[in-house]
């Protein structure tokens, strides 16, 4: 590699004491005596040119060069002259630093700077210096107190561009945390021996130096100031100006220091934990000593137990008779009964356990490892023993359970039919089999008598067994393979989603297993870690496996649509496709397991509250049901079977104590929560429960049982809940023109109501004022109504000729009230166009008469939303007649009976035909030019 060589600069040099050696980027401290006056001179110059160079006189700003001792063994290019130097000391301990002369001095060094000097207090202090870069010694310079030179310094390159030195600079550091972790471990087992060890905090320090470092030069002269080498190796590295080979040689120490390290640590351990004879105290006293135990291949004493584990340290005999750890392990990889590529993977894991020494740290990674998979459930599975009553029973348990939810149960019952009778099919499958397995053994059986008694063997029984085993195979791919659905329920918070598939899997009889998924950022955390990194463990899915100890659970994926996306950390929801795909989680690989594991037989329930963050590819694994939230009927009916009992017992009641009406019921719905689930509903139940546990402890402590009323009313509720939070619009008994009573279904879900809209004429030139916080598609809405009246005006009787513009000399407000609610959606088109033909014709709207629906500029009437929640709050509001888009009538079926029989439900799919119900009595013109069947060609 190119080297950069800077030009000639004179500084000052500072000879190392004896056998020391700074190499770049390593701090040294150099004693200052009173035997070297020439650091005392060479400092007070240093002081001097930083108080006129710099401002705030900074000496670590003025470079200087440490020049170490030169070597009769080594030569000035860094070459060995003399392998085997044993009176190297005596031939450079006689120089001295303080004078010391060119031909003394070792052609290269380092180029440093001061960064401290530390007193003693006794006239005796110690510089700090710190290597900055290699430099070579072209003249010596003694004219003053102190010496200087004329040098030239080399740069390390800053990137590597050789394929080469990345690959002995990968070594390198392999070789240096190596090297780091045997020292740590070298000081636990090793205390006595004289073997340098490390802390554990500098172990860290070390290794997070070694592994963050990004210059090969750097790290080699880092490493080769702490690895065991001689003055010579040292001053060699030093003259290595090509970062090759200077991490080569220095590959070449730190392999040469770990092996004896090794060597030492054997011979070591092996002394120190073997004893020559077990040490009992009553056998020494009356001269009675054991002979020691001898082990295959080994002197006196058991060092080491078999499989690792240390042996005669303060054991007994019964110690000794302890199961063996990887004996034990074993037999529970057994007992796991694998699937063949875990268990080839284990026995290959259990032997190289084998030859690892327990006091590695392989070795708990590995056996960690091997407990886990034994830890899994590979073919343990709940016996699905599905009977005769067992759709009515699992119909019963949802019932009994959640009230609504047809759709979800319809979906659960369907799976189980379909297992109830994939089971049927194998157990026939199962019986025929059996059945010919047994006739195949007979004529087997007589096929080897023949044999062995040397009579010709009949050619049909040997067609006859052949044929069998080829109809055995067929028989057996017949057997129905169970693929559980991975169904997603999708709702607002509080409609029982998940508590739905903890019903699931008791209706089942399965395991239950709920995994969070709200938060998770890390792919690792659904796919694991690899074994490589500290601390790993298997994802959550593995985890759930493990907890439930089954491979057919139900696990409950609770809220979806929060997992986090693509990140420095990986995709966690795309992690989250291998494991819902039907089509290939089967074989789903854990990063950390590596081992494919089987996850069709799981059923997977996932829950959401919006499909909007839900990636489109993780989406279309799943099968969604949607929960839209609980109307008011089905609200009242939980409330009442559900929530009140429970809330009366939690709150120390029982339900002798407190009556609770379904009127009451109601106006908590009504007037004190509007959302889609039943959560705030519980919460007001419980502090009404709660106002009247303190009405019946206060009567009961008082003496005066009798006192307490057990009985509550709707005029209680104030009393316990405050003022009313919301309002319900109740039917106008009296009607005047403009004015229409609409459909509203709120966007919180579950609830909807009635909504009037008013409309006014004022003299003016046109203009349409709109109030009542409207949206967007709201304005639109009454836009299109007043343009289609406008349009008909004259077949409505509204102006005497087509021409005439029924908004010439008036302008008209629409305003819908509750101001202060937003109101958006084109469902009160209807509405706005009959208000307005009822203003501008002076007749009025039956005030018991409700309608919605979109319009367009043609006068079809169009779906919308929200029907369901609409009509319930129409019969709620007193409405008696409903008008509904002829493209709702299938939403009309899914209504409750008592919607159906208290309403009169009238399907229009065109303005006009609106108009003939609104006012069955009035003539219109063009009545008759309207067509009863509009061609949609």
């Amino acid at each position: 590699m190119a080297h950069m060589r800077a030009p000639t600069v004179t500084i000052p040099l500072l000879p190392l004491p004896k056998q020391t050696v700074l190499l770049p980027g390593v701090v040294q401290r150099v004693a200052v005596s009173s035997t070297r006056p020439d650091i005392a001179s060479l400092l007070a110059a240093v002081y001097a040119k930083a108080a006129s160079k710099t401002p705030n006189g900074r000496i670590d700003t003025i470079p200087i060069a440490c020049v170490p001792l030169a070597s009769p063994l080594i030569g000035p290019e860094g070459h060995l002259l003399i392998e085997n130097g044993d009176d190297r000391t005596e031939t450079t301990d006689d120089v001295d630093p303080a004078k010391a002369t060119k031909a003394d001095l070792f052609p290269y060094g380092v180029a440093a700077k001061i960064t401290g000097v530390e007193g003693r207090g006794t006239g005796e202090f110690t510089l700090l210096v710190e290597g900055v870069t290699r430099i070579h010694v072209e003249t010596v310079i003694s004219d003053k107190a102190y010496l200087e030179g004329k040098v030239s310094s080399y740069a390390d390159p800053a990137l590597i561009t050789d394929a080469a030195l990345e690959e002995l600079f990968m070594s390198l550091k392999l070789l240096s945390r190596q090297f780091v972790t045997i020292l740590r471990l070298s000081s636990l087992l090793l205390q006595s021996s004289g073997t340098p060890g490390l802390s554990p905090l500098l172990a860290r320090r070390l290794d997070f130096y070694i592994a963050k470092q990004k210059y090969p030069g750097a790290l080699a002269d880092f490493m080769a100031n702490i690895v065991e080498s001689s003055y010579e190796e040292k001053l060699e590295i030093l003259t290595l100006i090509d970062v090759k080979e200077r991490v080569a040689k220095v590959i070449e120490l730190l392999d040469r220091q770990i092996t004896n390290i090794k060597n030492s640590m054997r011979v070591t351990t092996i002394t120190a934990t073997t004893l020559p004879f077990p040490m009992d105290p009553d056998a020494a006293k009356h001269g009675k000593i054991k002979p020691p135990v001898k082990a295959p291949g080994q002197g006196a004493g058991m060092p080491f137990s078999p499989q690792g584990g240390f042996m005669g340290r303060g054991g007994n005999a019964d110690e000794d008779q302890e199961p063996n750890e990887i004996e034990e392990l074993q037999k529970r990889l057994d007992a796991a009964r694998l699937s063949p590529e875990a268990a080839k993977v284990a026995n290959r894991e259990i032997k190289r356990l084998k030859k690892i020494h327990p006091a590695q740290a392989e070795y708990a990674v590995t056996r960690t490892y091997l407990e886990t998979l034994a830890e899994i459930p590979w073919t343990t599975t709940t016996d699905d023993r599905l009977g005769p009553d067992t759709l009515n029973r699992a119909r019963k348990q949802l019932d009994d359970d959640h009230y609504g939810l047809d759709k979800v149960k319809k979906r659960l019952l369907e799976y189980l039919a379909v297992l109830r009778l994939k089971q049927a099919i194998n157990d026939d499958v199962e019986s025929q089999i059996k059945q010919l397995e047994q006739e195949l053994g007979v004529a087997s059986e007589s096929s080897k008598e023949d044999a062995a008694q040397s009579s010709p063997i009949d050619l049909g029984v040997h067609e006859k067994v052949k044929a069998g085993g080829a109809k055995l195979e067929a028989l057996k791919s017949r057997r129905m393979v169970d693929k559980s659905p991975i169904l997603l329920l999708v709702g607002p918070p509080g409609v029982g989603k998940t508590s739905l598939a903890r019903s699931v899997a008791t209706a089942l009889g399965r395991k239950f297993h709920r995994i969070s998924l709200g938060g998770v950022r890390d792919e690792a955390e659904i796919r694991g870690h690899r074994r490589t990194y500290v601390a790993a463990m298997p994802g959550l899915i593995v985890q759930g496996l493990k907890k439930v100890g089954v491979a057919n659970p139900v696990f409950l994926l609770d809220e979806i649509d929060k997992v986090g996306g693509s990140s420095i950390h990986g995709d966690p929801s795309a992690a989250m496709l291998e494991v819902l795909d039907p089509e290939q989680n089967h074989n789903f690989t854990d990063h950390y397991v590596n081992v494919p594991i089987d996850l069709s037989k799981v059923l997977f329930i996932a829950t959401a509250n919006s499909l909007d963050t839900i990636p489109a590819p993780l989406l279309d694994r799943m099968e969604t049901i949607y929960i839209p939230g609980y109307t008011t009927l089905e609200k009242r009916h939980i409330a009442m079977q559900h929530l009140v009992p429970k809330q009366l017992r939690v709150n120390g009641l029982d339900e002798s104590q407190v009556s609770f009406t379904p009127e009451v019921v109601s106006k908590i719905i009504e007037s004190y929560t509007r959302e889609a689930g039943v959560r705030n509903l519980e919460r007001e139940i419980s502090s009404v429960a709660r106002g009247k546990a303190v009405e019946f402890a206060d009567a009961k402590d008082s003496g005066h049982p009798e006192n307490y009323n057990p009985q509550l009313t709707v005029d209680d509720l104030e009393k316990f809940l405050g003022i009313e939070k919301f309002e319900e619009e109740i039917a106008e008994k009296t009607s005047r023109p403009g004015i229409v009573t609409g459909l509203v279904a709120y966007s919180s879900g579950g609830n909807g109501s009635i909504l009037f809209i008013e409309v006014a004429d004022m003299p003016g030139n046109g203009s349409v004022q709109l109030t009542g916080k409207l949206g967007d598609v709201l304005k639109e809405s009454v836009e299109v109504a007043l343009t289609w009246v406008k349009a008909h005006a004259y077949e409505l009787g509204l102006t005497q000729s087509p021409s005439e513009n029924i908004m010439k000399d008036r302008s008209i407000h629409v305003h819908c009230p509750s101001g202060a609610v937003p109101k958006d959606g084109p469902s009160s088109g209807i509405s706005q166009a009959i208000a307005l033909i009822s203003l501008f014709s002076g007749k009025a709207v039956p005030p018991t008469m409700a309608m919605t629906g979109e319009i367009s500029l043609r006068g079809r009437i169009t779906a919308v939303g929200g029907i369901k929640e609409k009509l319930i709050g129409a019969l709620r509001a007193g409405v008696k007649t409903v008008l509904l888009p002829a493209q709702n009538r299938k939403d009309a079926k899914d209504l409750p009976q008592e919607v159906k029989d208290g309403l009169e439900i009238i399907h229009v799919s065109h303005i006009w035909e609106a108009i003939r119900y609104v006012w069955p009595d009035g003539q219109w013109p063009s009545e008759h030019d309207y067509p009863s069947i509009e061609s949609r060609l």
